[in-house]
């Protein structure tokens, strides 16, 4: 078990599935409490989790973790530029 991941990032994506369940269940709550209607809660609820989770996917695709500022990028390309 050489695997040194820290447990905050294996944990991340069971966080992210977790809050596309919990988004899907309310419409699906929502949904059923309109209607009465198993089926087309059912129907929501599933089609809710699915976006959730391409939504969520595509934000989580979209953040750069640790970026620095541009002022800081651009201090370390001058000092690499110098050193070379």
């Amino acid at each position: 078990m050489t695997d040194k991941t820290p447990r905050r990032e294996r944990l991340r994506p069971g966080e992210l599935v977790g809050l596309a369940a919990v988004v899907a269940a309310f419409i699906g709550l929502i949904t059923f409490m309109v209607t009465r209607d198993w089926l087309l809660a059912v129907i929501f609820l599933g089609a809710t989790f699915v976006i959730d989770l391409l939504v969520l996917a595509m934000l989580m695709l979209a953040v750069t973790p640790n970026r620095p500022a541009d002022g800081e990028r651009w201090a370390a390309e001058q000092q690499g530029g110098e050193q070379q």
